[in-house]
């Protein structure tokens, strides 16, 4: 179970993205799981993925008439990403507090110790996203986690990650539930990345 308590409150859902420049500092990437880890995130649901142009523009469409647009679809669509389904406790805020600021050069001051803080090269290369409401977790995990159902995890999964009935798989950077009563699909996480 790596350490994480149980709790009586319901879990959340929060959708992170670790961006392509991340992916190819392992340093980095290292720093970020490590991160995820200590701060007792269950990783529901993993993959890593070289996002698409028209996945990278749906995903963004409420930027679409910002200045910044362009880059940003440039950037992310440039390399593999590694996409995660988190779940906590209140997993949306904590994510974002853990993100820092999403102005990179803001958060080198205010937020030093942050993801941002320590891994954001700028605006656009700032680590990470982390979805900033339930409604965005909802649509983001629908474009970028299409196999995902959130009914099935509601009824068949989450109760496993509250009572803590997973274990951590290192190999794939995900938590399982030791229960194999309840299936899951093998071929979800079959692209995960590797721990280390």
């Amino acid at each position: 179970m790596t350490g994480i308590t149980t709790t009586s409150k319901p879990f959340q859902l929060t959708l992170a993205i670790i961006k392509p420049h991340i992916i190819s500092a392992p340093h980095a990437l290292q720093g970020i799981r490590e991160t995820i880890l200590a701060n007792k995130f269950y990783i529901v649901r993993t993959k890593r993925h070289s996002l698409t142009l028209d996945e990278v523009k749906e995903f963004y469409a409420e930027h679409t008439n910002r200045f910044y647009f362009k880059r940003l679809v440039t950037f992310m669509s440039s390399g593999p990403c590694d996409l995660h389904i988190l779940a906590k406790v209140n997993a949306i805020l904590e994510w974002r507090q853990l993100m820092g600021p999403t102005k990179s050069y803001q958060a080198h001051y205010s937020h030093p110790s942050s993801i941002r803080g320590r891994w954001g090269l700028s605006d656009t290369r700032n680590a990470a996203h982390g979805s900033d409401s339930p409604e965005s977790v909802q649509r983001e995990i629908g474009i970028l986690f299409p196999e995902f159902s959130e009914e099935h995890w509601l009824k068949e999964e989450k109760h496993h990650f509250e009572n803590g009935t997973v274990y951590f798989d290192t190999e794939r950077f995900i938590h399982r539930i030791k229960d194999q009563s309840c299936q899951i699909d093998p071929t979800v996480n079959a692209d995960g990345p590797q721990a280390g």
